[in-house]
């Protein structure tokens, strides 16, 4: 079995790495991120790919970048995905691992557009709980910094903020503590599965909006909050 992780940056790619380590029968010998080509910065994280890179050196992986365009039509983006996957498949990749919790739809769609490469797919986390998941993350030493928050939902005061005790306490109740249902997203920058910490100092919070998913109003926006991270280079 030849395995790449689809690597978002965050705390569930994170700690579902660590699981799959765990396994001897199997070997992750690659990394894979989208990056925005515009920005070049991980795909909805906004993490730079200094910072990437870095957590790759770390983790003692390879790291593969698939560079997409910014804001892709669908057919766009998974004209692009499926040239990347065409590449690795061609290089003997059989199987692929992602960092999802529960989201059913997400899971049938990575299914149906790996079906033609034969890959086989893990998914280290599944339908585990995720109040359970977070403590667990906690406990075993990873260190997350939350880098992007839902404006409605969350807001400003969110992003900048380190995944602890602290933070789980200010959670709404409405708001899955995972932030499986894209309430947050962050980046993970120690654990058990890195060599060193990342270091970084944090940059300006800046508030971006987006058309709204399958809305047919096109003055329908989403807001997200975004922290920059800015690499200390020694």
């Amino acid at each position: 079995m030849k395995l790449y992780f689809n690597w978002s940056s965050g705390k569930d790619a994170s700690l579902g790495l660590y699981y799959l380590r765990q396994k001897e029968d199997i070997i992750i010998d690659k990394l894979v991120t989208c990056i925005n080509r515009q920005y070049d910065r991980v795909t909805m994280h906004g993490v730079r790919r200094s910072l990437l890179e870095q957590q790759a050196l770390s983790i003692g992986i390879p790291l593969e970048i698939i560079q997409l365009s910014d804001t892709p039509s669908m057919e766009l983006y998974e004209e692009q995905m499926n040239r990347s996957i065409s590449a690795l498949h061609a290089e003997g990749y059989n199987a692929c691992a992602f960092g999802d919790i529960f989201l059913e739809d997400l899971r049938a769609y990575r299914v149906q557009q790996l079906a033609p490469f034969g890959m086989e797919l893990f998914f280290p986390l599944w339908q585990r709980d995720t109040h359970s998941l977070i403590r667990e993350f906690i406990d075993l030493g990873f260190k997350a910094v939350v880098v992007c928050a839902h404006d409605e939902i969350l807001g400003k005061s969110f992003v900048g903020r380190d995944i602890d005790e602290s933070f789980m306490e200010d959670l709404p109740d409405n708001v899955d503590p995972c932030g499986e249902n894209g309430e947050f997203h962050t980046f993970c920058y120690d654990g058990p599965i890195f060599s060193r910490p990342i270091p970084f100092e944090f940059g300006e919070k800046v508030l971006r909006r987006y058309d709204k998913p399958n809305s047919a109003d096109d003055k329908m926006k989403v807001g997200f909050w975004f922290c920059d991270l800015i690499p200390i280079t020694k």
